[in-house]
């Protein structure tokens, strides 16, 4: 079932004397329960567009549809809102609040949708659970490793159930081990709770997770690939035949 839609959208950068294209009509779909990576080079237009789908940022021209709604319509409070109760965000740098323990972190999002604190204690627990972060839920981010952190931000994207999980290079700041834990962790949530994750990454590793690739050149879908029955071998050697396709160096566009 149809979750996300992009509709022929364009994103425009600077002032008239000087334009630049960042996204030039791009359209595509992610269903319910989908995990999809964007890919692509450094200035492709892969971290414009999942901005724009997150809403960070508002598209020139075009239509992003999330459950039939068109966010690129939705402004001002009803645009906060839409955000806090549909979207779940994940950053490279974990985004943290330093003087909160991993409790507090995860049950902020909670607490702003009003929730009551038995509802609260529950749902902190279970994530926390789900993502093997029990053992550091009364910890303050300084006291915990990288990939805790980035598991607390998870915990934290996911706590409130919503609709969209947005991933921005996840990975990015992250050991080898950590990484393949987090990955791990995200199959978990996607395959055994239905959880949608779109995310950018520029790594050939994490992206060989997903269930489907879409490869973005010159702010233009430039190809597209799906898992399908393939081992995450094969389809990590299938995103490296992609990757060389683009052109370039396969460690700089991946």
């Amino acid at each position: 079932m149809e979750l996300l839609k992009i509709q022929q959208i364009e994103k425009y950068y600077g002032t008239r004397s000087s334009l630049t294209k960042a996204i030039d009509g791009i359209s595509f779909t992610v269903n319910k329960g989908e995990f999809t990576a964007i890919m692509g080079a450094s200035g492709s237009g892969k971290t414009t567009l999942l901005n724009c789908i997150s809403t960070i940022d508002r598209v020139t021209a075009g239509h992003i549809f999330l459950d039939g709604d068109d966010i690129t319509e939705i402004k001002g409070k009803k645009l906060n809102q839409f955000r806090r109760d549909n979207l779940g965000f994940i950053f490279q740098d974990f985004n943290l609040l330093d003087t909160l323990t991993a409790y507090e972190n995860i049950a902020l999002a909670l607490s702003i949708q009003k929730k009551s604190q038995s509802e609260i204690d529950e749902l902190v627990k279970e994530v926390a659970r789900q993502l093997d972060i029990t053992d550091v839920l009364e910890k303050y981010p300084y006291q915990m490793s990288g990939g805790q952190k980035q598991r607390v931000a998870s915990a934290r994207a996911i706590v409130t159930k919503p609709k969209l999980v947005l991933a921005d290079e996840p990975t990015g700041a992250l050991d080898s081990r950590s990484a393949k834990m987090l990955l791990e962790r995200f199959n978990y949530l996607n395959r055994e709770l239905g959880t949608t994750i779109m995310m950018v990454t520029h790594d050939s590793f994490t992206a060989s997770y997903t269930s489907r690739v879409i490869f973005i050149k010159d702010g233009k879908i430039f190809s597209e690939i799906s898992r399908g029955n393939d081992s995450r071998k094969q389809f990590f050697d299938r995103i490296i035949d992609v990757v060389t396709l683009l052109g370039g160096d396969v460690s700089d566009a991946l």
